[in-house]
């Protein structure tokens, strides 16, 4: 079993940046794919950064150069920096990992089993 829970939320405005961390428990999160989604009202769940189980990154073409994503291994934690704010970016945020050690990790290539609650992010113009 797997529990993410996700911090770092906030409001802030255009050009701005928020660090969003994530706190993993359970001993199979880091064997497969982890990575951070948003959704925005009224839209899909959309992937924003991918982590294979070696560390490798990849992030899809509208955070690519804005967004970071690292882990500290030995704080069980992810983060996800985000620089350069758009309002666009407004969303609820979430933390996520597919424990399948099998398959790809790169950007849009899996989906998660589990979830963490979300936070919220909001970028004013």
């Amino acid at each position: 079993q797997v529990q993410l829970v996700e911090s770092g939320g906030g409001s802030v405005q255009a050009g701005g940046s928020l660090r969003l961390s994530c706190v993993a428990s359970g001993n199979t999160y880091s064997r497969g794919c982890m990575g951070w989604f948003r959704q925005a009202p009224g839209k899909e769940r959309e992937e924003v950064a991918s982590m294979d189980s070696n560390g490798s990154t990849s992030y899809p073409y509208f955070v690519k150069g804005r967004f970071t994503f690292s882990k500290d291994n030995a704080r069980n934690t992810l983060y996800l920096q985000m620089n350069s704010l758009k309002p666009d970016d407004t969303a609820m945020y979430y933390c996520a990992v597919r424990t399948a050690s099998f398959g790809a990790c790169y950007s849009g290539s899996w989906w998660p089993n589990y979830w963490g609650q979300g936070t919220q992010v909001t970028v004013s113009s």
